[in-house]
């Protein structure tokens, strides 16, 4: 029994060394379908020695901030084209690591069951940061609504518009705020984490989506100095494993899509 105890009470030892032995990473994400998906794969992280310790946040300018300036390690929210933005117009140099999954971008409606009923005149809420407005109107624009002066512009925004036939009016807001006033416009444009937040079926409320092979792929993102660090590969590995694909395809039933 003593020997029994012993064996045991060095084991337990040993764990909690190599517990402590492990390396914690930190990392942002938005609450869906991010969050959910690093929680996923935390137990698969932490028998490989990392702590994936994930911070929620509702915004998309802390994540990337905090990260810039080291208080964490990485964040996992956004589009390529919106970290460029965001690297161009505030001094940053943060880079992606990995491709994880695609959210088709969708228009919604508590008014209108159709883009045919929208009226003259129609306000239309739009986000205000950097490529997501461009993506808005580019969808938009496919559906036929308005035409910018560049038809290719992923930075556009209401400014750049040269044809608007039925005389929309636009809002410009924080992505977040979208789908808290969706009964006070016509029509918003939303990302489809805060449109899932929010309770909103893409695939059945949508009366705009983009289409599946959407080029904006939300990537594992992190800084130069850390990208190639052991932590951050095996992150990147568990993110585009079976498991992960699994669970998106059946969690999300189209509304996210992997792009591994």
């Amino acid at each position: 029994m003593k020997k029994t105890s012993l064996l045991a009470a060095l084991a337990a030892a040993f764990s909690i060394s190599l517990a402590q032995a492990g390396e914690t990473l930190t990392i942002a994400a938005t609450p869906v379908p991010h969050a959910e998906i690093l929680e996923l794969i935390k137990p698969q992280l932490a028998e490989q020695g990392v702590d994936l310790d994930i911070k929620v946040f509702t915004d998309y300018v802390q994540p990337n901030m905090q990260v810039s300036q080291k208080r964490l390690d990485a964040n996992y929210f956004q589009t390529k084209p919106y970290l460029d933005t965001f690297n161009s117009s505030r001094g940053t140099d943060l880079v992606t690591v990995t491709g994880v999954h695609v959210e088709p971008f969708g228009g919604y409606s508590s008014r209108f069951d159709s883009l045919d009923e929208l009226p003259r005149g129609a306000t239309i809420a739009i986000p205000s940061e950097g490529s997501n407005s461009g993506r808005a109107l580019l969808l938009l624009q496919k559906a036929g609504l308005l035409t910018l002066k560049d038809p290719s512009n992923a930075q556009a925004t209401p400014r750049d518009i040269a044809d608007n036939p039925r005389g929309f009016k636009f809002r410009e807001l924080e992505a977040a705020m979208l789908p808290r006033v969706l009964n006070q416009v016509d029509l918003a444009m939303i990302n489809t984490n805060y449109a899932l937040e929010a309770k909103l079926d893409p695939g059945a409320d949508a009366l705009v989506i983009e289409d599946r092979d959407s080029p904006y792929v939300n990537y594992l993102v992190a800084r130069p100095d850390n990208r190639d660090s052991e932590a951050i590969r095996k992150l990147s590995a568990a993110l585009t494993s079976p498991e992960v694909k699994a669970f998106i395809e059946k969690r999300y039933a189209g509304a996210v899509v992997p792009a591994f």
